[in-house]
């Protein structure tokens, strides 16, 4: 089983390794944290192994690692560790919850994340880092652009394109064939027409 690094030990993170663990596709080797003083601690059972100034280092030993950086006001931090795991020559694979219904007509990029009981329809397209949450409805010819968020039991209607950095609230119900506007931030339970 290929092993694999998570970057980022919050929230965000629990979810993350319950998806991974149920995939199956990678073994868990340990976490990296913001700050050194955090090493040695545990997030459900995993360690954490190393700061962000030791992702050169680990680099060296691990071939893959994945953004386990929530996103609510802003996706600036999780841009940052994608790009530097990039940099880094890191491969960010696609994981998705053996839970979830992905279309084989649609293309998931890189560093994706597509959580229990999500819904990806038929010709969706959706960029690189992104966290499709728990329950989301992601309908057929949707466009969702790199570093989205769409947040759990939020709805896509049909034809719709969100934009570059957008969070997309819980319960928010978008109508058909609209443009979300780049880093554009839907409040929970909104209507988007």
């Amino acid at each position: 089983m290929r092993e694999i690094i998570l970057i980022g030990g919050g929230g965000h993170c629990k979810s993350v390794i319950d998806v991974i663990e149920l995939e199956s596709k990678f073994k868990i080797v340990g976490i990296v944290e913001k700050g050194k003083s955090l090493i040695g601690q545990t997030v459900l059972n995993y360690e954490i192994i190393g700061s962000d100034e030791d992702l050169e280092k680990l680099r060296e030993k691990y071939e893959y690692a994945f953004v386990t950086v929530g996103q609510i006001k802003n996706p600036i931090v999780r841009i940052k560790i994608f790009k530097k795991l990039k940099e880094l020559n890191f491969k960010l694979p696609v994981i998705i919850s053996p839970l979830a219904y992905v279309s084989k007509y649609s293309k998931i990029e890189e560093g994706t994340i597509i959580m229990h009981h999500a819904l990806v329809n038929a010709n969706t397209k959706i960029g690189q880092n992104c966290i499709v949450n728990s329950k989301a409805l992601i309908e057929h010819d949707v466009v969702i652009e790199d570093f989205c968020h769409i947040s759990t039991a939020a709805v896509i209607n049909g034809g719709v394109i969100v934009k570059r950095g957008s969070f997309i609230g819980s319960n928010s119900v978008t109508k058909e064939y609209i443009e979300i506007k780049e880093n554009s931030f839907i409040k929970a339970g909104s209507l988007v027409k």
